[in-house]
């Protein structure tokens, strides 16, 4: 097997985990009408990416995506970063550090990645860059579901 294959059965079995346990996800969830459809991507490395371009629909002060949004897409990143390592796991704690307004209309990229693993539980950490700028970061506690 190739490095190749190798990324193509993870990148299925993540997708796999993702539309069997999260597909009414308000952030990822590609069935849910309402939802953000954000597609997170696995990447080398083990952790995922995400482009968003934020609506009005979003906002919170004028011009400016809303704070549980951010909050939302930066715990939506680490769920699915738990999915691409093969584990469903849930938000036990979420810590979420605002630095600098998210301009709607302008994109941004989430990413996420575990810092370490003591089964079942899981510290993760992500962060959501705008204009090459760190605009917002997130630790949380994740617990695997039995």
């Amino acid at each position: 097997m190739t490095a190749s294959d190798s990324t193509v059965l993870k990148q299925n079995r993540f997708k796999s985990i993702r539309a069997e346990v999260h597909p009414f996800c308000m952030v990822c969830g590609q069935s849910n009408p309402f939802g953000l459809g954000v597609k997170f991507n696995s990447e080398a490395g083990g952790s995922v990416t995400a482009t968003f371009l934020g609506h009005a629909a979003l906002e919170g002060f004028e011009g400016l995506l809303h704070g549980g949004m951010i909050a939302s897409l930066l715990d939506g990143a680490m769920t699915n970063c738990m999915f691409a390592h093969g584990c469903v796991a849930m938000t036990g704690e979420l810590r979420v550090r605002y630095r600098e307004p998210v301009q709607i209309g302008e994109e941004m990229i989430v990413r996420a990645w575990i810092k370490h693993s003591l089964p079942p539980l899981h510290m993760l950490a992500a962060e959501l860059k705008q204009g090459g700028r760190v605009k917002a970061t997130a630790t949380a506690k994740f617990m695997e579901q039995t």
